[in-house]
This record gives structure tokens, C-alpha cells and sequence, in this order.
């Protein structure tokens, strides 16, 4: 597992901001970190050029070949990237001595970064595949995805959903499972290769949904990352009070440190600008009613 958790950093799936210089979100708020779990396919580039090519594939009118499409990529990529492969792997070994493989009937996953991982899960567990878009539109696949074809019905059967990253599970509750209801079955289990630890895990159980991650983003996590010298003292204490309170964690920097947000306006970057606009526009943090 300490290899694992390595991982996050080496690739920046898992991205700690240097002290007093927190991430801008696109939302217009702040925070000392970046999660991008599609890291994980190697590295930053390795993500944004299956990511390209999963665009380009959705740009096709018939989207039954996608799956094969995507599949036939990162098989070809887990042949050939040791982190990935890795990854893929842990991922695999975790199902199989915590999840009762006799009671899955179909690995699922959802538009665009889940197929990083669950189009080879699929494969290397030998089950058919459910690849859901983001309309609800689905699309049933064998093992090897050889074969494909639209489906509108499947009555009474159990899905393990793969997914990149556990935030908040929205694209759960709006598609994934609304899309696998309509079929006649339902996810039955999720497993993630990161869980932010956000409160996605009871919104899913809430659904009944047996939650599973390989890496969760814990205080367990923070430490090992400390002493394994990815991050200092004072990162983990930053990040420590934001998970206890990102709000007012970011509030109480911004007051301290006013030369940010003045910073951020000069800044050359377009989406800097644009989100420092946001965060003032909306008074995000409430720092007006403290002038």
C-alpha cells in the first residue's frame, strides 16, 4: 500500500499546495490541494491523451464502438506502464478478497474516467461490462468487448461501478444509478481508486450502495506522506484544517493573507483571473463582512 500511496504523489494524482499558496478551483474557491485520480494511468500526459481519445470517440454519432475503442487503448497501455499496471492490479486483488465475486454480474462504468479502469477490471475478471453515458444511454459489452450493443433492459442483476474518484458521488445520484434503475437492476457495489473522504460514502450507502476505495485521502494517508518526506508539518497541518473545515480554514487565510486575492488579480492566467472574480463577485467567503 505505501507503494500505492507513492504513487499519488509522483504522478500528482494527489497535489499538496505549498504553504500559504493554496489552489485556486474552478468553482472560485481555494484549498491546499488537487485530486486528479486519471493520474493514475501513469502521469498527467498518459491521462489527457486517453482523455483526447476518448473525445474523440464520443464525437462519433454511433457510440457503440466506443467501449472496444477505449478498451483496445488501455490494454495496450497496462502492457506498457508499469504505474498503471500497478494500479489496475491493486485495484483487482482488492476485489477479489473483499468483494463476493459470485454475486457481481456486471462491471459498470460511467462517462469519461471511469473506463481508465473499469473497461480492464471488466477483462481481467473475466465479466461483461455496462459503459453508461452521461444521457443515460448504456451499452453492454462481454469481458473481452468483442461484442457490444445497446441495451434498454436487464432485469434482477447486481453491478460493481468502478470509478476514478470519490467526491461527493452527483454523478452517481444524477446518472449512474438512475441509468442502471431504469435497466430493471442496480449497483449493488462501488469501488473507487481515490475516496477524498467528502461524504460521498453515505450519500451511496443512503442508495444502498457497498462502497469500496483503494486510496483514501486520510489522516493515516497525511502522515504517511509525511514521514515518507512528500510533504512538511506545515502542509499537513494546512490540510488538516481544511478537511475539518474547508470554509472557514480558507476564510481565516484570506483574512491573514489579504496580498493573495490582490495577487491573484495581476496574475497573467486567465483562469486565475476568472475565479478571483468568482470568489469576490459572490463574497464566497464572506470577507466583506468583516471590512
Amino acid at each position: 500500500m505505501s507503494k500505492l500511496m507513492s504513487l499519488l504523489f509522483e504522478t500528482n494524482a494527489f497535489n499538496v499546495a505549498p504553504e500559504n499558496s493554496p489552489f485556486w478551483y474552478t468553482s472560485g474557491k481555494i484549498g491546499p490541494y488537487f485530486i486528479n485520480a486519471d493520474y493514475l494511468y501513469g502521469s498527467s500526459e498518459d491521462s489527457k491523451s486517453l482523455l483526447s481519445f476518448i473525445d474523440n470517440e464520443l464525437a462519433s454519432e454511433d457510440k457503440k464502438d466506443l467501449p472496444n475503442h477505449v478498451f483496445k487503448e488501455v490494454l495496450s497501455h497496462y502492457n506498457s506502464n508499469e504505474i498503471y499496471k500497478l494500479v489496475i492490479d491493486s485495484m483487482v486483488n482488492y476485489i477479489k478478497e473483499n468483494i463476493d465475486l459470485n454475486s457481481v454480474d456486471y462491471i459498470s462504468g460511467g462517462e469519461r474516467r471511469d473506463w481508465y479502469f473499469s473497461n480492464l477490471i471488466s477483462y481481467l475478471l473475466n465479466k461483461p461490462h455496462i459503459t453508461i453515458y452521461k444521457d443515460l444511454t448504456t451499452i453492454v459489452s462481454n469481458s473481452d468487448f468483442s461484442e457490444s450493443d445497446y441495451i434498454s433492459k436487464l432485469e434482477n442483476k447486481n453491478l460493481l461501478h468502478i470509478a476514478d474518484l470519490l467526491n461527493q458521488s452527483v454523478s452517481f445520484t444524477r446518472n449512474w444509478i438512475p441509468a442502471v434503475n431504469t435497466l430493471g437492476s442496480s449497483i449493488k457495489y462501488a469501488l473507487f481508486a481515490i475516496d477524498r473522504m467528502d461524504g460521498g460514502t453515505a450519500v451511496l450507502e443512503d442508495c444502498n450502495v457497498e462502497v469500496h476505495s483503494l486510496l483514501k485521502i486520510n489522516d493515516e494517508l497525511l502522515v504517511q506522506a509525511l514521514d515518507l518526506g512528500f510533504i512538511t508539518k506545515e502542509q499537513l497541518e494546512v490540510v488538516r484544517k481544511f478537511k475539518k473545515d474547508p470554509m472557514d480554514s480558507m476564510k481565516q487565510f484570506l483574512i491573514n493573507h489579504p496580498e493573495f486575492i490582490e495577487n491573484a488579480k495581476k496574475s497573467d492566467n486567465k483562469k486565475t483571473q476568472d475565479r478571483v472574480k468568482i470568489l469576490v463577485e459572490q463574497d464566497i467567503y464572506g470577507l466583506n463582512s468583516n471590512k
